[in-house]
């Protein structure tokens, strides 16, 4: 219940789907030639099923019946096992909500895509407080920390809120430096705008003028431009495995697709086709975009 999001008042209270049925859509959709899937959920990590909804009773049938839940960690071991060359994704998940569990699975399974989407919102403990966003700019960055310390070559992008009400300068300057500390493959940037009956627009007045969030939303963008670049030049000179999804947005004689960290990569046509792994060499790129030439179709093929 962040005070700015107008979402659960649309979708209503957290459930989860019964995870022998989720597999069961996996494996369908492995036969009918699907090659990637997304486990989504408004807040995925918080995914729990032990036999229904949740239980307020604490009787010996409901400890049971916790001692056997699965978790989003379990949910993910689980598809991972049951289709090994289908590629899983997630999304989205919440900084309070992320266990290292979660990141150790993901480290354990070779189709689980190694990028994180991680909402941040702020990089001010104020604002987020203001926010109730359920976790602080220390604890962001250890979690942080454990990602890279588990998952190396993982992919962390960001949601980004800037002038929220009462954000001070000092405020702007805390979530740039947050950015500076991580530096994001990508993110999703906006100014902030009231939503009609959230705690925000009912309890907070929209202060901060738009030509101030304006100027802040440009340095944000320009920043992530800069990181941007820098996590796509990580790649150049590597052979990565990319799913290939379809024709380039700039050129038919190009495929477009995305490597294990969410990156899109375009290079030459050739003999391959829509739905095939194929390595790619990295030899160009772009602030999101990366460039290189097919070398053979991947093991998973």
């Amino acid at each position: 219940m962040c005070t700015f999001c107008v979402v659960p008042f649309t979708r209503g209270r957290e459930r989860s789907r019964d995870p022998q049925s989720i597999i069961e859509e996996v494996n369908d959709l492995w036969s009918r030639g699907f090659r990637e899937i997304t486990l989504l959920g408004q807040n995925v990590d918080s995914y729990l099923w032990y036999g229904g909804g949740l239980k307020k009773d604490f009787d010996k049938a409901s400890e049971m019946q916790k001692a056997t839940s699965v978790n989003f960690a379990r949910l993910l071991h689980l598809v991972a096992l049951a289709q090994p060359k289908m590629r899983i994704r997630f999304s989205t998940s919440n900084p309070q909500d992320m266990t290292l569990d979660v990141i150790e699975t993901m480290a354990q399974h070779e189709n689980i895509c190694k990028y994180i989407h991680l909402p941040v919102q702020s990089g001010s403990d104020r604002i987020l407080k203001a926010m109730n966003r359920l976790h602080t700019r220390q604890e962001y960055f250890e979690l942080i920390d454990n990602i890279k310390q588990i998952i190396p070559e993982c992919a962390i992008s960001q949601d980004m809120i800037t002038g929220f009400p009462t954000e001070t300068e000092e405020d702007h300057q805390d979530t740039l430096s947050l950015m500076e500390y991580v530096k994001y493959d990508f993110g999703f940037m906006f100014a902030y705008s009231e939503r009609p009956g959230t705690m925000a627009a009912r309890k907070l007045e929209d202060d901060v003028p738009a030509e101030v969030k304006k100027r802040r939303l440009r340095e944000i963008i320009d920043l992530q431009q800069k990181h941007g670049l820098y996590r796509t030049q990580q790649h150049l000179g590597k052979v990565e495995e990319v799913l290939i999804e379809g024709l380039s947005k700039k050129s038919d004689a190009h495929w477009m697709g995305r490597n294990s960290q969410n990156t899109v990569v375009v290079f030459p046509k050739e003999q391959y086709q829509k739905g095939d792994f194929v390595n790619v060499k990295i030899n160009d790129c772009t602030s999101a975009t990366l460039i290189g030439e097919a070398v053979g179709f991947s093991k998973n093929n």
